[in-house]
């Protein structure tokens, strides 16, 4: 594999830390440039890695950041908006996307690796989610050019260690012994964030994936229900989950639209009426094994409960 200098745009992030890790690792220098740079202090531990706080929504400050590399991988994206009108998605998708595309071909970029999302589509997706998602690949295949070789991601949901998927629910559980769930009967195929970071990487040079589209997912396919319920088993929680009806899962969140935070949201339902299973593998085209749910999240969720436990144990100690 050749040595790259890679601009990764949402590298301090959940995927983003884990490609990081992999790709220092591999060989190639880094440059992780980010509006807050103390959010990502926790790469400085990789050596090739130079964390700049720069703004990369602004174009020439970006053609400037990208002159010297020959790589731009764009993982930025957002579940949620301040608003409900889709601006904040577009302008984070969209519009950024549009902006890395014109400033790495100004720059001379030869190589884009872009994460979108399972069923992305700018013209059918039910949510500003999936919409700006879909446009932003459009925007891909149409602006790059001959001199910007491009591929495409869409994973469905990711896991891994620090997820805000399955952590986000272990949480919850522990809250409550009864748990409200929205749209319960959702399809995923969570995909495992290594294996995402290994599609990645092993399109990265090679020439058969340029112009690709990648639908990444995992072995299995489970509901939304059945996936909480496997989060509590395996924390030996004994809790009551019970699925709401569409309308119920509209009303929580148009509710959930105006607490700070936005746990769940009006776009977020929206989102969910599509199942986000695929129906071609990438991983197979790439010879890639994805690993499966069971193999992987015992080990990281009984380990951040253990942690929690003993942080509780600590905190009742001091009183």
């Amino acid at each position: 594999m050749s040595e790259h200098t890679i601009c990764i745009l949402g590298g301090t992030g959940f995927v983003g830390t884990r490609l990081a890790t992999r790709l220092a690792r591999d060989g190639h220098s880094l440059l992780v440039p980010s509006r807050y740079r103390e959010g990502g202090r926790h790469l400085l531990v990789l050596p090739s890695l130079t964390l700049v706080q720069d703004d990369p929504h602004d174009r020439d400050r970006l053609v400037s950041l990208l002159r010297g590399c020959d790589v731009v991988i764009n993982l930025v994206g957002i579940l949620n908006e301040r608003g409900r009108d889709g601006s904040g998605f577009r302008r984070a998708h969209t519009e950024f996307t549009r902006t890395v595309v014109h400033a790495a071909r100004e720059a001379g970029v030869r190589r884009l690796l872009q994460m979108s999302a399972l069923k992305a589509n700018a013209e059918r997706g039910p949510s500003h989610y999936l919409r700006t998602k879909g446009e932003a690949e459009q925007v891909v295949r149409e602006e790059c050019g001959p001199d910007l070789a491009w591929t495409i991601f869409q994973p469905s949901v990711i896991f891994g260690p620090n997820d805000s998927f399955l952590n986000r629910f272990a949480g919850l559980l522990r809250l409550s012994p009864v748990l409200p769930l929205a749209r319960p009967a959702a399809r995923f195929a969570p995909v495992y964030v290594e294996d995402v970071v290994d599609a990645m990487v092993r399109c990265l040079d090679d020439a058969d994936t340029w112009g690709q589209t990648y639908q990444l997912c995992g072995p299995a396919r489970y509901t939304l229900r059945e996936l909480v319920t496997y989060v509590a088993d395996t924390l030996e929680l004994r809790r009551a989950i019970f699925g709401l009806p569409d309308w119920a899962s509209q009303l929580q969140a148009r509710v959930m639209d105006f607490v700070p935070g936005k746990p769940f949201s009006t776009d977020n339902d929206l989102s969910l009426t599509v199942n986000s299973v695929c129906s071609d593998s990438g991983f197979e085209a790439l010879g890639i094994r994805p690993r499966s749910l069971e193999t992987i999240a015992p080990r990281y969720l009984r380990r951040e409960s253990e942690r929690r436990r003993l942080s509780d144990l600590r905190t009742s100690a001091r009183r």
